[in-house]
């Protein structure tokens, strides 16, 4: 992933929010801007934040880096995995900067819509202008029953982000 304008990506957090003891997850196989960023955001809110690495290599390196970091928590984590619910854990943002596969992205979804809380955020960085890949995630997520999506296309140099919820007592 390219490193992401500090700027707009501290102005994309804003939409976080203060609310306490809010848990965030996100899956990722590189780049170490939104992973500072969204440790320390978290670090200063006393926050969970939790990196599903998907990648080994990344995985060993943010290990290392978030290590005596209490509020980052580090996971090796292969998307083909028959669950993601770890620990009961429900998370109120999910932010997805890792590319995934076609073949796998409704198995993803309906896995993360297991391990969202109602009205969590799904937050999914896609290749600058890539209309296929915005209407594939798009009509997934409805699939999904993710609700209001909308997708921000003037924000990031080489990204535009969608941004879906999960709505109380749709799809379970």
């Amino acid at each position: 992933m390219k490193n992401l304008e500090k700027d707009q990506l501290e102005i994309l957090l804003n939409i976080i929010g203060s609310n306490p003891s809010l848990q965030i997850a996100h899956f990722a196989q590189s780049g170490d801007r939104i992973t500072d960023m969204l440790s320390e955001y978290c670090h200063i809110r006393n926050y969970l934040y939790q990196i599903n690495a998907l990648d080994e290599t990344f995985y060993n390196t943010v290990s290392e880096k978030f290590r005596d970091r209490e509020t980052t928590v580090v996971k090796y984590f292969p998307l083909e995995r028959r669950s993601y619910m770890m620990q009961g854990r429900q998370y109120d943002f999910i932010f997805v900067t890792a590319e995934i596969k076609d073949e796998l992205k409704s198995a993803f979804l309906k896995r993360v819509h297991q391990i969202m809380r109602n009205a969590g955020n799904i937050i999914i960085f896609i290749p600058k202008k890539d209309r296929k890949a915005q209407d594939h995630w798009t009509s997934l997520l409805e699939e999904h029953n993710y609700v209001a999506t909308n997708t921000i296309t003037d924000m990031f140099q080489h990204y535009d982000v969608i941004i879906s919820k999960k709505m109380h007592g749709w799809g379970g």
